[in-house]
């Protein structure tokens, strides 16, 4: 017969919250430990990048969005998020020339900008991703010249080899500020 075949069912309410409270001290001393380093993974066309978790304000579904004539392609209107007019960017567009094909999977990465935010189309976000002193030894230099200025280095996380994405020298870039067409 089970331990918890003779508790009562608060003794047994109460162990549960003992060993999810353990679990989650454990999984936060993991998170918190001196050396790691969390992002948010997504794809933009083929490639896969990662960006500080501090850089990135929010995640949206794509809503509607209202163009706005005379501006770049890779402009693509704005958006209303929660009574702000968000300028609305197509991510592979700015970054490789290639307009994005939206699916069920796309979503809107919201990223200070100056004195408000921007928004930033990406094929797919994969969520947290947290990153080792090891893996950041062992990363590799980004050989795209499209992406050297944003992407120091690519590192291995699983089987995956994402591009460490700075979002700060992404919004400082002055063909990136230039929407006006």
């Amino acid at each position: 017969m089970s331990e918890s075949a003779n508790l009562t069912p608060f003794e047994i309410l109460a162990r549960y919250e003992r060993l999810s409270l353990a679990h989650a001290q454990d999984v936060q001393d993991r998170m918190e430990a001196p050396g790691l380093w969390r992002g948010i993974g997504y794809r933009v066309g083929s490639r896969l990048f990662v960006s500080a978790i501090d850089e990135i304000n929010e995640l949206l579904a794509v809503p509607v969005l209202t163009p706005v004539p005379l501006t770049q392609p890779w402009l693509m209107g704005v958006a209303n998020v929660r009574g702000n007019l968000v300028p609305v960017i197509d991510f592979n567009r700015f970054l490789f020339g290639e307009r994005t094909q939206p699916t069920e999977r796309t979503r809107l990465l919201i990223v200070r900008q100056g004195g408000g935010s921007v928004a930033l189309m990406v094929d797919e976000v994969f969520g947290q991703r947290t990153v080792d002193e090891e893996q950041r030894r062992e990363s590799i230099a980004e050989e795209d010249p499209r992406l050297t200025r944003f992407v120091g280095e690519r590192v291995a996380v699983g089987e995956q080899r994402l591009g460490v994405f700075s979002m700060n020298r992404l919004v400082r870039a002055p063909d990136f500020r230039q929407a006006a067409a």
